[in-house]
């Protein structure tokens, strides 16, 4: 983590492919959010042969569900959301062309290894500092299921996102990493 890497959308596989885990990242542009209701609804909506609701390709979802804003701000708090709640859904969403997801905690085999298979990339968002992400958004518009409230799908425009590679392109785990440096440092 000896640089800062800053990255504009759309993501490209050889910024993907660049970057390794435990990458300190700023990302600059458009990212939509999405949760599990979302994800629930577009994966039902690929079984039906519906448009998504937005082009998956060099794009990136944020798993969270921003709080409403305050008079004369885009966006409220945008805190991660647990990602093992996608977990379910994102290996078909990456086969569908989704390489960049943005989000907290470990991630199941399954993810992983379509992380793998695809290209992808899997940051990490600062937990806790919600009201700090908050500030990267400059805009944010509801695009996709309204009537789901908070788990609605947005476009953002952000500005210097911070996140953290947590899973390369390759499947290094930066998660498995700190586990198998705090077992040594222990025995």
């Amino acid at each position: 983590m000896d640089k800062r890497i800053e990255i504009t959308t759309p993501f490209t596989d050889e910024v993907i492919k660049s970057l390794k885990a435990g990458d300190m990242v700023y990302i600059s542009g458009t990212v939509y959010t999405a949760r599990d209701a979302a994800h629930k609804r577009m994966c039902e909506y690929l079984d039906e042969g519906k448009a998504m609701p937005f082009d998956f390709h060099g794009a990136a979802i944020y798993y969270a569900g921003p709080c409403p804003p305050k008079p004369g701000t885009p966006i409220g708090s945008v805190g991660p959301t647990t990602s093992g709640r996608m977990d379910l859904y994102s290996p078909k969403l990456m086969e569908q062309g989704l390489k960049v997801m943005i989000g907290k905690g470990l991630r199941s085999k399954e993810v992983i290894d379509a992380i793998v298979k695809y290209s992808g990339v899997y940051f990490a968002a600062i937990g806790g500092a919600a009201a700090l992400m908050g500030k990267s958004v400059q805009t944010a518009e509801v695009i996709a299921y309204d009537e789901l409230g908070t788990e609605a799908v947005r476009r953002l425009t952000v500005k210097n996102l911070p996140v953290i590679v947590a899973i390369d392109c390759h499947g290094n785990n930066m998660y498995e990493e700190g586990r198998k440096e705090f077992a040594t440092q222990k025995a």
